[in-house]
């Protein structure tokens, strides 16, 4: 019998929220993204799967970019959350927040049932 990885599968459920949320803080470039949620309980996350989900994200209109140009280095993007990426996000935080009360009742019917 095979195991699910439920960390993986959670993770990968909850990474656009995170990142949709970590955005709302200001503009941000994929590697200081990076770095904020693995400061955040995402450690395993890496450009490899962070910059597709961007993409995505931006395909639905929830985040935008700008390049920012520097003198010292070639540009990199700036990631910004937008007006719909905020309203995407506070029903993301609410559907987490329903899926937490079901799971609750289910482990409090456990509890009970003898």
């Amino acid at each position: 019998m095979h195991e699910i990885d439920w960390q993986q599968e959670l993770t990968r459920a909850a990474l656009p929220h995170a990142v949709l949320a970590v955005l709302t803080n200001g503009e941000m470039h994929g590697y200081a993204m990076l770095e904020v949620l693995s400061s955040r309980g995402f450690p395993k996350i890496k450009g490899g799967t962070l910059y597709p989900l961007l993409k995505r994200l931006e395909d639905q209109g929830l985040v935008g970019h700008e390049w920012q140009h520097d003198t010292a280095g070639p540009g990199r993007k700036q990631f910004t959350i937008t007006e719909h990426g905020r309203r995407e996000l506070a029903r993301a935080a609410n559907a987490w927040s329903q899926m937490d009360e079901v799971l609750k009742n289910f482990r409090a019917d456990r509890q009970e049932t003898p």
